[in-house]
Formats: C-alpha cells, structure tokens, sequence
C-alpha cells in the first residue's frame, strides 16, 4: 500500500498547470476585464489572421478591426521582421488591450519570416538522440520570437506520423514512436515556454494517420477511443501533465468520439470539452485550427464556423475570417442560452492571465534596430548546425566506405541528380579532394543517361546528390523522375555510389534500389547547410549518429541509422564550434580592411583552424586594386617562401621517416656534384636551420641581361624551342641548360667567412634535386604521390597556368626589371622563374584551404585522415629549437618567434615558444601552434603592383591577426 501512495504522489508531483494560471496574473486579468463591454469580451477570443508581405490597404484593415472590435490576437503568416514588428507596434499602439501575437514557427520563424534562421523540419529532429539540443532550440526559438514581438509559437507538432502518405503532417512531425515524439515535443516546448513563450501543441487529437489534408478536405479517423489513448493522445498528454500552456485542435472526423455527420473535431464538444477539458484535464488555452481551413469552412460560412467552435469548447477562435459576423453570432448563441455571459468570461480571463504572464500587461514596442542582426546572431546559426549535424542519418554503408579513404587510390566524381547546375553539395565536396562533377535534370532523358554513364565509367567512386525533391509526394514521387531513377540504377550495378538525399525521408521509397547502394545518407531536407555537412560527413569530418524517425519501407525501417566517428579530416564549422564568439573576431575583419584601405594589399585569404576545425575562413578584396575581380576562398596564390616548408621541407621529413635522409649528414651525402666543393660537409642541421653559412641569395638574372637591358642571345628568347623550351614568364623562354649554370653557380659560390644565421634561399634551389638524388623520382611527383594527393591538396601546385584558368590565379608583381611583365600564374621569384618555375625555395602555388591541410599534417606530427605520412616525431623534432643556446631561433625548416611576447616580432605575442611556421616574400604566412591546436593561413598579393609596397610590415596585419584570435580565447576563459 505505501507503495502505491508513493507512487501516485511521484504521479501527481509530475503534473504541472499551465504557467499563466498562477494567482499572480488574476490581479490584472480580473481588472481589464471590468473594463470591456460583452462585445469586446468576445473579441478578446479572436486572432485574426495578417501578413507582412501585403500592401497598405491589408494593414489598414487589419487596424481598422483592431481599433473598432478590440480583438484579443494576431496571428502572423508570410513576411519579414521588421515590417511585421512595423505592424505590430502600430496595432498595439491602437487596441484597448495589449494583442497576443502568434506565428507558426514549427522550425523556427523561418518557416513564416525571411531573414531569420531556419532550424530543421521536425522530422529530422526526431532522428536526434539528444534532447538537450531540442531544449536550445526551443530557448532560441523563444528568445527570437519574444525579440520580433511574438508571444505564441503554434509549436509543436506533436502528431505521432505513423502513415507515410499522410499529405499535410509528414515532414513535419517528429515521427511515428509516440514515445520519441513526446520526447521531444516536451523539449522543445519546455525551451520555448522556461523562456516566455506560449508553444501550442498540435494538432489535437493527432493528426499523423490521415490520407487527407484538412486545408482542402475533411479527414475521417477510423480508429478506436482506445486506439486514439494508446497511440495520438500520449504524447498530448505527456505535454500536458508538464504544464504546456496551450493546444490546437484539428479538423477532423472522428467517428469514435462524436458521429455527429461531416463534423469536425474542432466543432466537437465531446471532443474538445468532453474529451480534452475534463477527461484529459485540460486548462490551458485552447486554440482552433484556422477557421479558414475548408475542412470547416467549406460546411458552415464564416461567424457560424466560430460560434460552433466555442460552443465545442475552444477559447481562441483562430484565423476568424469575419469578425463583425462572428461577435453577432456568440451574442445571438448567448441570448438562445447556448453559452452564458459567464463562460465568455472565464475564457477571456484565461487569455488575459495569458498575456499577462506573456509581459503584456507592462507591453513595450519592438525595438526595430539591429532586429535582423539580433535574430540572426551567430549562436542561433550555430545551434542550427548542431541540429542538422545531429540529424544526418548514414543508413548505408558497405565496406565502411564511409568516411571516405584513401584519396591518393580513388578516382571520384560527383552526380547532382535533379539539377542541370552545380550545387552548394558537390562545392563542398570540393573542399576535400579535386572531383569533376556532373549534373542530371529532372526533365534528363535516356541520351543523357547513356551520356553520363560514360563519362562516368573510369570513376570508382561516385558521390550522388539527390535534389529539388518536393517536401510532399504530390503524385509525382516527390518529384523524381523515372529517368533519374534509371540511371541511379545502371551506376549502382557497376560502381561503388553514395547517395545523398536531400529532401523529404519518405521519398527514399520512390527511389528503387536504394538498397544495394555502397552508402546512403538521409538528409531530410535540402539547404545550404545540410548540403555542406553532408559532405563533411562523407569525408570524415563530423560523424553521423542521426536514427531514422519513422519506417520507410522493409529497407529502412524505424531507429535505423550507423554510426560513424568525426575528426578525420578538416571541418568547416563557426567560431562557436571551437569556443569563441564571433562578435570577438570582429577585429580581423577591421583588419584586412585596413590593409586593404591602406594599400598594404590588394586583397587575400584567411584561414582559421582550432582542434581540427575550419572556424574561419573568408576572401577579402581583390585580385588587383582596380577592383575588377573579387578574390574567391579557391583562388590561387604564389605562397612564395612558404615552399619552403611545403616542397623541400615536406620531402626531407617524409625521407626521414623511411630512413632514407638524415639530418646530420651532409649535403654531399645526398647530392653527388656537391661533392669536392666547399659545400660537400655542410650538415643538413645547419642547412635547415640557415646557419651553414651559406650566402643568402645570388641574383641569377643578372647574368642574363646585357648592360642595354636585352637578354643574352644564348639565355632567353621569347618563342620556345627545342634549345629553349623552358618556360619563365609569359613570351620568355630560357635555355634547356640553363639550370645546370645555376646549380653550379651555387655550389662554386663562396661561404660566408664568419659563422652564424644568415636566412639562405641556396640549399633550398638544390633541395629538388637532391630528393630527386635520393628517390630516382620527379620532385614534384614524389610530392604528389606521397603528401599533396593522400590529403586532397589538389592546388598545390607548381605553373599553374598549365591547369588552372587565369582568373583563379592572383597575379603578382609588375616585374620592370627582369620579365618586364605582370606575372600572372607564373613565379613571383626570379630564380625560381629561371628553373622553370620548379623549385625548393619558391614556386608553389595554392589556396589557403589546400595549404591547411599540410599544415595540419604538420600540426599532428606527421598524421591525417588516420593516415601517417610522415613519420611520428619528425615533425615535431623538425620544429623543434635546434640553437637557441645560441640566439638562432628557427627550427630545421620552420621559422619560430623570434621574440616571444613581442607584438613587432615574427609572430603573434601570445604564440607560444613552441609555435613554428613560415612567410613569403609575396606577403603569404602561414602558423601552427600545437599547444592550442591552431592553424592558421594568410595569403596576399602584398607585391602587387610593386615589391617596394611594404605595408604590411609597418601595419603588422599578419600577426596582429593571429593575436586576434588568442585575445578571443581569453576572453572565452574569462567568462567560463
């Protein structure tokens, strides 16, 4: 027996009222209530229906009943922020009583307002295990909509969808378990309504097992009470015992409950009074469905529709079409004795205790100034990509062919199928590993599958997106044709396919042979962002862990969905991802505008990393200062000195890690024609770190110019030939030779007499040639095969001009001296331009992406993709301090600060001693600090139009960037 008490006391204490019927709103309900007239106590249960994309003549209407009525709400449909807080600050400057204002906001306010953030659809929520994260959404969702001037949020569905053809539910319920429906409709409700906002659950009874939409038609349920308890009403009443403030109830037939002809719930009273106020114990507000809705207004004309309503018990009449009509026809149902003065009275004190708990008894203007910013801050985008992250469900993988490896041995493509253009999905993908992609329209026939399945033939891996799908079946299987289907078919019989669909669960059915696809990946919707994540997921860096809501078919059924780790490669996430806040980054921006403003450059690319994570990553300015060409994120830039540690470097630490180079042996150990010079016993440790006192540099052009400033006849042309096929810049030819001069030149070059640092380029011109001493292997190749193509770094390249359009290079220097040219996809640096733009020291182009993630590689000694490519402790030995003891601060290849702390040194002042690094002399830098995880990537044209342009120096933008970010962090730690 004790038991039993205990556990309906534990019952009872989980009940919890409605929030606004607490005894301190009755004060000021009881008080405007003495104040209105029978017929502005009817209004107060009338929410008329306004948008704020429609002319004046619409919002003066609307005032015009506001004024002469005194309705009690608005409920707001398609529009934007600030016109529609334009219109409520005017209607609520014009009523007697504050208005309740309401919206559907089942994902959000995007779903009516542009310019606001759009959350998942509520079916891809219901795959999410975390509820904590349905909370967020729901305090987010509230803190926007009391910020837009909004107080009801007809949020959630909590319709239990547990029939795939259910036309007007669907996408938008949390799925078919009735358990994880409550779940996470109690979650979001209790983030809205902890935050002062009325959510409204919906759509009473349960609206899941319908074939019918109650906008164009009336449903019939042909189910049982009992059916309707076990199942529809669970999660209404789970919702209920926590105290949700308010409910909508449904257009539907449901002979079980009341077999009254063509009669809707909404006009029920054994439904909405028998069955839900006193059966269910109901007290909070009850709302109608739209009374506009033909499955109610197609039976009875607008007044009469609303009259019916309240009768059945409803308190707010929503969407109330005529308002005059409806007042007239509560007084002429009061005066026949069908509802008393009374029950009007109870019910408008229940909507002013509502809007009393709601502020509105102390109501204040939306403050229309900064409202896009403040509703789009970057905490609210960031809790939308940790719902979409979470939501992606991974429901094929053969082979664990997900995360995608092995890039270096995989030829992939990508197919866009429903689109004849490129889309946001496949340049995502991009950021991974070069692909050629392809697109299919929905209007594609069979000459263009029998096109495609060629071009497609060589590629052993195909990255399928499925696009423009239809939310709704709407008879044409969400709009994916047969042909689309055909050719997904005949690629899946011979080739390794990862389908990726973009769009409404369901449609996975309409698509035949998803089954036998290598992988699979439900998207549930297609946006921006669900497409970039997708990609991410696909290639390692965010894992997947969604589970599918509902049942599809006998493939994919309910609670399906694998597994899958992150942090494989890169991720592209939002400084919030990594700890900080956006707002605090703002002084990079006000920096590249500076050295933009100030003429220091023409423009460039940043990139920001923390744990693995792309936290910042923007093109600012342009190619050239006449503005004709913005700089893109892919752009190419000359990363000049950074060679160094991209090629030679690189190169040497892979060789390390085969035993097959060592640093403290020589360079005549390695390079045979150095043998017999004074640069035979040079040891590697001293090369690298610039100390081997070799001189600094050699102007070799020089030598190629006579003093009237013409080439000499045996050095340059300016056609190719056999004798000089040897590219320099654009119409400049060198002799085929001609490199051998150069090496020799250096290795008979004098050493420095006194010992010490000197920066030397010398070692690093001969270092292709002395991997290729070691390795029988092309330079570059060698770099290809064993570093730039294993991490998809497909634009680290030499001579971009072979491969790659003019306009993704950025020029550099307007070179009067040697070239007499503006170089435009051929090397800045005049050596390097003489070896054909190959070399160790300088020649390597690439964009900031690319070039992260080599330095990544370097960040975790040696390891990405799970895949060590340069031996573990090699980097980290390279990186080291060799001769501090002796004021040399670098490591064997990397540069490392100078000066700590100093903000005038080579290095951000709060880098720790232990970050390393490079510049280049084109005003390209690139740090990693392993203590905090950071990398960091900065390149410029800082030489555009003239070398002689240093003020990038006197501003110091590349490492005042980079504290940026650490004075970001400390504030983080401050405030934890």
């Amino acid at each position: 027996m004790a038991f039993f008490l205990q556990a309906i006391s534990l019952l009872m204490a989980q009940e919890q009222a409605p929030p606004f019927l607490d005894e301190q709103y009755q004060p000021w309900a009881d008080s405007v209530l003495a104040t209105l007239s029978p017929e502005e106590r009817i209004a107060q249960l009338i929410m008329i229906p306004a948008y704020s994309n429609k002319d004046q003549v619409h919002v003066d209407s609307i005032s015009g009943l506001v004024r002469k009525y005194g309705v009690g709400g608005i409920i707001f449909f398609q529009g934007g922020p600030v016109r529609q807080a334009h219109m409520i600050n005017r209607f609520q400057e014009e009523t007697k009583v504050p208005l309740m204002i309401g919206l559907d906001g089942e994902w959000g306010l995007r779903m009516r307002l542009d310019s606001t953030v759009r959350y998942p659809y509520q079916m891809a929520l219901g795959g999410i295990s975390d509820e904590g994260l349905l909370y967020d959404m729901g305090k987010e969702v509230a803190r926007q909509a009391k910020r837009s001037g909004i107080h009801v949020n007809f949020a959630p569905v909590v319709d239990v969808n547990n029939n795939a053809n259910n036309p007007v539910i669907g996408f938008r319920s949390f799925g078919e378990e009735k358990e994880n429906v409550a779940r996470k409709s109690l979650a979001y409700m209790t983030g809205m309504q902890d935050h002062g906002i009325l959510a409204s659950a919906k759509h009473f009874p349960g609206h899941g097992d319908t074939d019918a939409d109650s906008h164009y038609s009336l449903p019939v349920l042909h189910f049982s009470k009992k059916r309707l308890q076990e199942t529809e009403l669970y999660p209404f009443q789970q919702l209920m015992d926590k105290g949700l403030g308010s409910i909508m109830v449904a257009h539907m037939q449901i002979p079980a409950l009341d077999d009254t002809p063509e009669l809707a719930s909404t006009l029920s009273k054994p439904i909405v009074t028998d069955l839900l106020k006193e059966e269910m114990g109901y007290e909070g507000l009850v709302f109608t469905d739209a009374l506009n809705m033909q499955a109610v207004a197609g039976f009875y004309p607008p007044g009469v529709v609303d009259v019916k309503a309240l009768l059945a018990g409803n308190d707010m009449l929503l969407n109330t079409m005529n308002v005059p009509a409806t007042i007239r026809e509560v007084k002429n149902a009061m005066e026949r004795g069908e509802i008393s003065q009374e029950e009007i009275d109870q019910r408008v004190l229940k909507v002013l205790k509502a809007k009393a708990w709601l502020g509105l008894d102390s109501f204040q203007p939306v403050e229309t100034d900064h409202l896009i910013a403040d509703l789009n801050n970057p905490k609210a985008e960031f809790l939308s990509r940790k719902l979409t992250e979470a939501s992606l469900t991974l429901l094929r993988n053969e082979d664990n062919i997900l995360p995608v490896k092995g890039l270096e041995n995989t030829k992939i493509a990508s197919l866009s199928l429903g689109t004849s253009q490129i889309t946001d999905f496949q340049k995502a993908l991009e950021r991974y590993v070069p692909m050629d992609h392809f697109t299919f329209p929905q209007e594609g026939g069979m000459e263009a599958i029998y096109k495609l399945k060629q071009q497609l033939s060589d590629f052993q891996l195909i990255l399928v997106g499925i696009h423009g799908l239809g939310i709704r079946e709407g008879g044409n299987d969400f709009g994916i044709s047969p042909e689309m289907s055909v050719l997904l078919r005949e690629l899946m019989k011979n080739q390794a396919v990862v389908v990726s669909v973009f769009g409404n669960v369901y449609s996975l059915d309409r698509i035949p042979g998803l089954e036998s696809a290598s992988g699979l990946i439900a998207a549930y919707q297609e946006t921006p962002l669900t497409q970039d994540l997708t990609a991410q997921l696909i290639f390692g860096a965010i894992g997947a862990s969604g589970k599918l809501p509902v049942t599809v078919n006998g493939a994919f059924g309910i609670g399906d969905g694998l597994e899958t780790a992150a942090g494989l490669r890169m991720a592209y996430t939002q400084p919030e991802g990594v700890g900080i806040s956006t707002a605090d980054l703002t002084g990079i921006d006000s920096l590249m505008q500076l050295a933009i403003s100030e003429q220091a450059i023409p423009g460039g690319q940043i990139l920001l990393a923390k744990g693995g994570k792309v936290f910042y990553h923007k093109a600012f300015g342009y190619h050239t200062y006449d503005s004709l060409q913005e700089v893109s994120p892919d752009d190419l830039y000359d990363l000049a000195s950074i060679t160094k540690i991209s090629t030679s470097l690189a190169a040497f630490m892979h060789l390390k890690g085969l035993g097959k180079f060592d640093e403290n042996q020589t360079l005549g150990t390695y390079y045979p024609p150095a043998r017999g010079t004074n640069k035979a016993d040079l040891k590697y440790t001293d090369i690298l770190t610039h100390q081997a006192r070799l001189r600094s540099w050699i102007p070799f052009w020089m030598s190629t110019v006579r003093k009237n400033g013409s080439f000499k006849w045996y050095t340059m042309k300016s056609d190719s030939s056999r004798r000089f096929p040897v590219k320099v810049a654009n119409n400049l030819y060198i002799h085929r030779k001609y490199d051998q001069k150069i090496y020799s030149e250096i290795l008979e070059s004098p050493l420095n007499p006194e010992p010490g640092y000197v920066y030397s380029d010398l070692s690093f011109i001969l270092a292709p040639k002395v991997v290729e001493a070691i390795t029988g292997e092309d330079f570059y190749d060698y770099l290809e095969r064993n570093l730039y193509k294993p991490l998809g770094a497909g634009t680290l390249t030499f001579n971009p001009y072979k491969n790659y359009p003019l306009n993704r290079v950025v020029p550099t220097e307007e070179d009067t001296a040697f070239r007499k040219q503006l170089l435009h996809a051929t090397v800045h640096d005049e050596g390097a331009a003489m070896l054909g733009g190959i070399s160790g020291h300088a020649g390597l182009f690439g964009n900031a992406n690319d070039l992260a993630k080599l330095m990544h590689l370097y960040l975790y000694d040696g390891n990405y993709a799970r895949q060590q490519l340069i031996a573990p402790g090699v980097v980290s030995g390279y990186s080291r301090c060799v001769y501090c003891a002796s004021g040399n601060y670098r490591g064997m290849g990397f540069d490392r600060p100078n000066k700590p702390g100093d903000p005038n040194g080579n290095a951000a002042p709060s880098a720790p001693a232990s970050s390393f690094g490079h510049s280049g002399f084109t005003g390209t830098y690139t740090w990693i600090d392993p203590e905090n995880e950071i990398v960091y990537i900065f390149l410029s044209n800082r030489v555009y139009p003239t070398r002689e342009n240093r003020n990038i120096y006197r501003l110091n933008i590349r490492t005042n960037i980079l504290e940026e970010v650490y004075q970001a962090m400390k504030k983080t730690a401050g405030q934890e």
